[in-house]
């Protein structure tokens, strides 16, 4: 056997995890156009949800446990 003839597994699982991975991509993103064209959502905020289209919200525990660092109105008076 030549060394043509020989297959990289490696370098084949790595080419396929790619391929999989940019597939996932386009349909989140594809999936985040169709949500802002039923919105009928304006340019600006159309490129807003395809660019964010890859993040996840918070769960109730990320936010329970997350240490506050700023006030939610750091104008109001507090009642304490």
């Amino acid at each position: 056997m030549s060394q043509r003839d020989l297959i990289d597994f490696s370098a084949l699982e790595r080419e396929l995890q790619a391929a999989v991975e940019s597939e996932r991509r386009h349909q989140r993103e594809n999936d985040a156009k169709l949500r802002a064209v039923n919105q009928r959502a304006s340019y600006d905020q159309f490129r807003d949800l395809v660019l964010a289209c890859h993040m996840k919200p918070l769960e109730k525990k990320d936010k329970d446990s997350a240490p506050r660092k700023q006030p939610w109105n750091p104008v109001a008076r507090s009642n304490k």
